[in-house]
C-alpha cells in the first residue's frame, strides 16, 4: 500500500506548473544524483534533453525548458531567490555554458540541447529523457515521468520487485476513503488526528509543526505578493493582474499594514456581506495563481495549476469564519486536505496531462471542502461527503490552456474551485451522510474512468477547447 505524507501532497516550488515545471526540475536534480552515484558525473561532456507528449506540447508555456536548465545547475526550487531565475536562464541562453550541478561548466546551447517531441511515451503523458555523452564515447540515458504535483517516477520492469519505501510504516495505512472512515470509527478519532499519527511515524511533532508553518507562510506570502503586484502577466496573452485591484478596492486604499500578518488582521476588520466574501475568496485565489503564472513561489496543493484553492479557502476561514483561529486550525486544515488529496492520487490521478483539469482543480476543491468541513465541526463522514460533493461537480473538467500558459482559463478556475469547496462544505454540514447516494470512493473511481475516456485534446495538450478556439493574436 502506498503511504503518502501530506508534505508530499503540499510541496513548495516554483510556478507555473507542478507537472511541467517543478517535475522536470526535480527530474534533472534526480538525474544528477544518479550520475554521481554511478561515478559518471565527472565524465559528462555533453547533454541533450528530450521532452515528450503533454510535457512537450505545452512545455514552452509552462517554462519546462527553464525548469530543466535550473535543475541542471543544481538550483533548489524551494530556496532559489525568484529574482535569480531569469538571470541564470539568460546567462545560459546567451553564453551557451551550463554550470552543471553547480560544480563544473560544460557547453550547453538550450535551443539545440532541449528537444521537444510531440510523440507520447507509453507509460505517461509527461515523459522526459536525459542523455549524457561521456568522455569515454559512451552514452548514458535515463527516462523519467512527471506524474503531477511535482512527483517524478521511472517506469519499472513488470517483474521488478518493488522496494519497500522507508516511510511505508504508517500506523494507519490508507488507500481509500472507506479505510479512513474505518480508522476514525474504531479509534474514535477525527481525520486530522489519524493523519497526524501517520505523520508522527516520519517526524517528531516539532518537525511536523515547523513544516506546516513553512507551508502556510509560503501560502500567505504568495497571497500577499499577488495582492500587491500590478501589471500584466508574462507569456504573450497580456493578462491583466486582478488581485491587486480587488484587494485595493476591498480595503478602500488603506495602507495600515506592512506585512502579510498585519494584512490578514486588516482584512478581518472589513465589512462582511455575501458579495464581499465572494470577492475576497476570489481575490485570494487569483493572487496565488497570478504569482504562479509569473514563475513565483507557491505551494503545490496538490498542483501548481490549482495552488490557489486551498490557501483561498483557509484564508476565508481565518478572516471571515473564525477571527480567533490560530496555528492549530491551520494545522488541522492542512492535515485533512493533504490526506484527501492522497486518496485521489492513489485511486485516480492529480495530473491534468492524464485526467484533465478535474484532476487538478477538482481535487484541490475536494481537499479544501473536506478540510473546511472538519474545521466547522463536521464528522469524518461529513468531511468525506464534502470532498465527494466538490469533486462530483468538477467531473469531466477539461484542461485546455490557451497558448500552453497556466493563465486562461486556469487562474479563474481556482476562484471557482474555492467557492465550490466552501459551498460543498456547507451542503455536507447540513446533510446526513447516511442519506448520501455517492460515496467518496465511488467518485474517485468515476473520476479515473472519466479521465481514461477523455480525449487527449483536453489533457493539457493545447490541442482542443479554448486553446484552439482562442488565438494568441486575439489577446
Amino acid at each position: 500500500m502506498e503511504c503518502i505524507s501530506i508534505f508530499d501532497m503540499l510541496k513548495i516550488g516554483i510556478g507555473p506548473s507542478s507537472s511541467h515545471t517543478l517535475g522536470p526540475w526535480r527530474a534533472a536534480e534526480r538525474w544528477i544524483s544518479e550520475l554521481k552515484a554511478a561515478g559518471l558525473f565527472e565524465e559528462v561532456d555533453k547533454i541533450k534533453v528530450h521532452i515528450y507528449g503533454s510535457l512537450s506540447l505545452t512545455g514552452k508555456g509552462h517554462a519546462t525548458d527553464y525548469a530543466i536548465m535550473l535543475g541542471l545547475t543544481g538550483a533548489d526550487p524551494v530556496e532559489i531567490p525568484i529574482a535569480n531565475i531569469h538571470t541564470i536562464v539568460k546567462d545560459i541562453q546567451d553564453g551557451h555554458i551550463l554550470n552543471f550541478g553547480n560544480t563544473r561548466k560544460i557547453n550547453f546551447n538550450p535551443t539545440e540541447a532541449i528537444i521537444f517531441h510531440k510523440k507520447f511515451l507509453e507509460f505517461h503523458a509527461n515523459g522526459i529523457q536525459f542523455e549524457a555523452f561521456l568522455t569515454s564515447g559512451k552514452r548514458k540515458v535515463n527516462t523519467f515521468y512527471s506524474i503531477g504535483g511535482g512527483f517524478v517516477v521511472v517506469k519499472e520492469r513488470k517483474n521488478a520487485k518493488r522496494k519497500q519505501a522507508t516511510f511505508d510504516t504508517f500506523p494507519f495505512p490508507i488507500q481509500n476513503g472507506n479505510q479512513l472512515l474505518g480508522y476514525c470509527t474504531s479509534k474514535k478519532m477525527q481525520i486530522s488526528e489519524i493523519v497526524l499519527e501517520n505523520e508522527r511515524s516520519l517526524r517528531n511533532d516539532a518537525e511536523i509543526d515547523a513544516e506546516i508553518q513553512k507551508i502556510w507562510n509560503t501560502m500567505l506570502e504568495c497571497m500577499y505578493i499577488g495582492c500587491h503586484t500590478q501589471g500584466k502577466l508574462p507569456g504573450g496573452l497580456n493578462v491583466q493582474r486582478r488581485a491587486y485591484q480587488l484587494n485595493r478596492d476591498m480595503l478602500l486604499n488603506t495602507n495600515a499594514y506592512a506585512s502579510p500578518e498585519e494584512w490578514l488582521t486588516t482584512i478581518r476588520s472589513t465589512e462582511v456581506k455575501f458579495r464581499q466574501i465572494l470577492k475576497w475568496v476570489s481575490c485570494f485565489a487569483l493572487a496565488v495563481n497570478e504569482v504562479n503564472a509569473s514563475l513565483g513561489r507557491v505551494v503545490t496543493a496538490p498542483t501548481n495549476g490549482s495552488a490557489g484553492v486551498i490557501p483561498a479557502v483557509l484564508m476565508y476561514y481565518l478572516v471571515i469564519e473564525n477571527h480567533e483561529a490560530d496555528f492549530r486550525h491551520i494545522k488541522q486544515f492542512l492535515l485533512v486536505a493533504g490526506e484527501i488529496g492522497s486518496i485521489f492520487k492513489k485511486g485516480a490521478t492529480i495530473s491534468a496531462a492524464m485526467g484533465g483539469c478535474q484532476a487538478e482543480i477538482g481535487v484541490s476543491s475536494a481537499m479544501a471542502a473536506g478540510a473546511m468541513t472538519e474545521l466547522l465541526g463536521g464528522s469524518p463522514e461529513q468531511v468525506l461527503m464534502a470532498a465527494e460533493i466538490a469533486m462530483e461537480h468538477h467531473l469531466g473538467l477539461t484542461c485546455d490552456p490557451i497558448g500552453g500558459l497556466v493563465q486562461i482559463p486556469c487562474i479563474e478556475r481556482n476562484s471557482m474551485g474555492a467557492i465550490k469547496a466552501i459551498n460543498a462544505a456547507e451542503l455536507a454540514l447540513g446533510s446526513n451522510p447516511k442519506d448520501a447516494k455517492v460515496p467518496l470512493d465511488k467518485v474517485v473511481e468515476t473520476m479515473w474512468a472519466t479521465a481514461k475516456d477523455m480525449s487527449s485534446k483536453y489533457k493539457e495538450t493545447s490541442e482542443g477547447g479554448l486553446a484552439v478556439g482562442i488565438n494568441m493574436s486575439d489577446c
